[in-house]
């Protein structure tokens, strides 16, 4: 073999090696996206779940098999069925883990400027494992809450409850935790907000990051609950914000009407969910 074949060779071995390497990367990138893709399953890069107050009618063990029976693992739970006792967490931990469900939010529930009682939820809530309490503050609560959200590490979502309620528009509560906490925010009760005559989408654009806990629901003229996709919200544009700014915490369907006989209601509701999600725009 000459020194010019030597080099020949070489430079075929190169680029032989080199496609080799570069089929091999588009190959491993496309399982990549598939595995992935398979990971989100039909609610794409959300943690879907529901507010279990939609299964209110229901005993927990009861509201946790439908919960399994209708494919999600995700619980914003509420007091009805996870007693807000710190003794009373592992129980509630466990039992919700054997239906494969996770408590990852709590709430609403109620906070003042009584250091004690406050600190007694956020005990509840490391017990249980939640990532978020959704809540209802005094305006005097916030010192406190400020505390208690770097001490525990769990973040305050407020909800604003509709027309008259203490927390009801999206500028008032960004007035109220500007100097606050990154840790207290928003939880982002869409129909509430819409009965408000409040833009939900906007509210996403607002808060950004500080989005703790979102409450899925519609509403038609600022009045009337409904089953999604047949009120006023844009659920397309509001779930593709959200996929942007990669939010993590629950997207808790929380399903108002109906509420002895909610399931075939939820169905749809999570139907137009996924038609939704499958919508989102990388």
């Amino acid at each position: 073999m000459t020194q010019s074949d030597s080099r020949n060779l070489s430079r075929r071995d190169f680029l032989a090696t080199g496609l080799a390497l570069a089929s091999g990367l588009a190959l491993a990138g496309r399982t990549s996206r598939a595995e992935s893709a398979g990971r989100f399953g039909p609610y794409g890069p959300f943690k879907m779940g529901l507010q279990s107050y939609s299964l209110r009618h229901f005993k927990v063990e009861e509201a946790l098999a439908k919960t399994k029976e209708l494919g999600l693992h995700y619980w914003e739970s509420y007091s009805a069925h996870t007693n807000p006792d710190p003794a009373k967490a592992a129980a509630s931990k466990s039992l919700a883990s054997s239906f494969g469900v996770e408590i990852i939010g709590f709430g609403v529930s109620g906070f003042t400027k009584d250091d004690e009682k406050n600190r007694k939820l956020f005990e509840y809530g490391k017990a249980l494992g939640v990532q978020y309490l959704s809540a209802d503050p005094t305006p005097d609560a916030f010192d406190s809450l400020d505390k208690l959200t770097a001490e525990y590490g769990i973040a305050i979502g407020i909800h604003p409850h509709g027309p008259g309620s203490r927390w009801e528009t999206i500028d008032q509560i960004a007035a109220a935790i500007h100097s606050h906490s990154d840790k207290i925010g928003i939880c982002l009760d869409t129909g509430h907000l819409l009965r408000s005559h409040q833009d939900p989408v906007r509210a996403v654009e607002v808060f950004g990051k500080r989005i703790y806990g979102v409450h899925l629901k519609d509403v038609k003229d600022a009045k009337t609950f409904t089953i999604l996709g047949e009120g006023d919200l844009d659920l397309a544009s509001l779930l593709q914000k959200l996929a942007k700014l990669e939010y993590s915490y629950c997207v808790a369907l929380e399903y108002e009407e109906n509420e002895k006989d909610p399931i075939a209601d939820i169905k749809k509701c999570l139907e137009v969910t996924q038609k939704a999600i499958a919508t989102i725009k990388a």
